[in-house]
């Protein structure tokens, strides 16, 4: 019988190459990294003065390891640790470059204005290969639960007692810091003085938070006088300040960031908002002008659901050149002709009452669903973007641009394979 010997040395030769099939799609996301312009990454890490530090992590093994952890919906940047010690497609993009999850996390996070740019870059050679054509275009929102649990939601009252608690324990732990000689115990309360400063500045937070939600408030009311006596108190969670209270689509009420997609019928995404609006009317106009800042050109027509559709955002489309297909808001009585133009009507308005009563206009709105829906459905459920793991609008804003580009870089590959 031959049993395992397991505190023997050996030595086992690894060839990293071999390791990883030519059609494997690492190779392709990673030929993909070499030729994005990487120019910012390098030139935040580049050497400066006599002393050059300590050698960095090269950007692009990070980006490429976030891109395709993102392929296979890895989202958390201690699980991609691990993934990159034992699983193949991982250790071959290292290539023997150690990584840990505090430099893969601090990478995804603080770098939102470069993956902005690299959003672009890619969207460009879609659309040098022809890929995209922004002929049509569907935009969709899905609310996307945020990291906050919903008893961290407290009321200004509630809140300024927090303070007054977390700036008494910070006082009293300065003071034990102070008065204690030995270092060990120096060490212990440092680290209790930290987190009560966390969680100071966590309750901070929500009370500025609660100024611009009071803000928000009043301009409402100024506008809508009659929703004024519906609205209850305000609480801002001490977790995730900038998240808010959303209605999911399984009709359940639960803290939230508003995610918006607009997606070109290639499947490629084109535009991307994050906000902590949750409803999705004012979200129409940002996009149109996103996809024009991105892509130098509107949409031929615009779909939207009915969730966006407003007098003004129907305009907005008009004026931007592209052609608008939105479902008509249901007639009060059932005398009116929903597709007749009314008096007041601009003629934008008018012809796209008149459009959505055309079969035309009904075999195009179809795609709607297969555009919008399909692609969240694909980032909620492959992509893992159905919770996030980061706090924030600023941090929430750069995992949704990671989730995107990935999205579109895979399209890339795939286009160019059945070429």
């Amino acid at each position: 019988m031959v049993r395992p010997v397991r505190n023997q040395l050996s030595l086992q030769p690894t060839d990293l190459e071999a390791l990883v099939p030519d059609e494997h799609p690492v190779r392709a996301i990673w030929t993909l990294v070499e030729r994005l312009d990487l120019s910012a990454f390098y030139d935040e890490i580049a050497s400066r003065g006599s002393n050059a530090g300590r050698p960095a992590t090269d950007p692009a093994v990070l980006l490429a390891l976030w891109l395709f952890a993102n392929s296979e919906g890895v989202g958390s940047a201690r699980l991609l640790e691990r993934l990159c010690e034992r699983d193949a497609p991982y250790r071959w993009i290292c290539g023997g470059v150690p990584v840990n999850h505090h430099t893969l996390a601090d990478f995804r996070v603080e770098h939102g204005k470069k993956l902005d740019r690299l959003m672009t870059q890619v969207l460009a050679a879609l659309m040098k290969e022809g890929v995209v054509q922004l002929r049509r275009v569907a935009q969709d929102g899905m609310k996307v639960r945020a990291s906050a649990g919903a008893a961290s939601f407290r009321r200004r009252q509630s809140l300024e007692r927090c303070r007054k608690e977390a700036e008494e324990q910070v006082r009293k732990l300065r003071r034990e810091i102070e008065s204690d000689p030995s270092a060990s115990t120096k060490r212990v309360q440092a680290a209790k003085e930290r987190a009560a400063q966390a969680r100071l500045d966590a309750v901070e937070a929500a009370l500025a938070e609660v100024e611009v939600v009071e803000k928000q408030r009043v301009e409402r009311d100024e506008k809508k006088p009659s929703d004024a006596r519906r609205r209850g108190e305000i609480r801002v969670s001490t977790t995730d300040a900038e998240s808010r209270v959303m209605k999911m689509a399984d009709g359940g009420f639960r803290p939230a960031y508003n995610v918006q997609f607009a997606t070109d019928e290639s499947g490629v995404i084109v535009g991307t908002d994050v906000t902590n609006n949750g409803t999705d009317q004012p979200h129409v106009v940002p996009m149109l002008d996103e996809i024009r800042r991105r892509t130098g050109e509107t949409p031929r027509e615009y779909l939207v659901d009915g969730g966006f559709v407003t007098l003004d955002n129907i305009e907005a489309i008009a004026e931007r050149g592209a052609t608008p297909y939105a479902p008509l808001p249901k007639p009060k009585s059932k005398a009116v002709d929903p597709h007749a133009p009314k008096r007041n009507d601009t003629p934008a308005i008018g012809a796209w009452r008149v459009r959505m009563g055309t079969e035309d206009a009904k075999r195009v709105y179809v795609q709607r669903g297969v555009l919008a829906e399909r692609t969240n459905a694909d980032l909620r459920v492959h992509r893992r973007l159905d919770r996030l793991n980061v706090r924030g609008l600023v941090k929430v804003k750069t995992i949704v641009l990671l989730a995107a580009i990935s999205f579109n870089i895979m399209r890339l590959i795939a286009s160019r394979l059945s070429a």
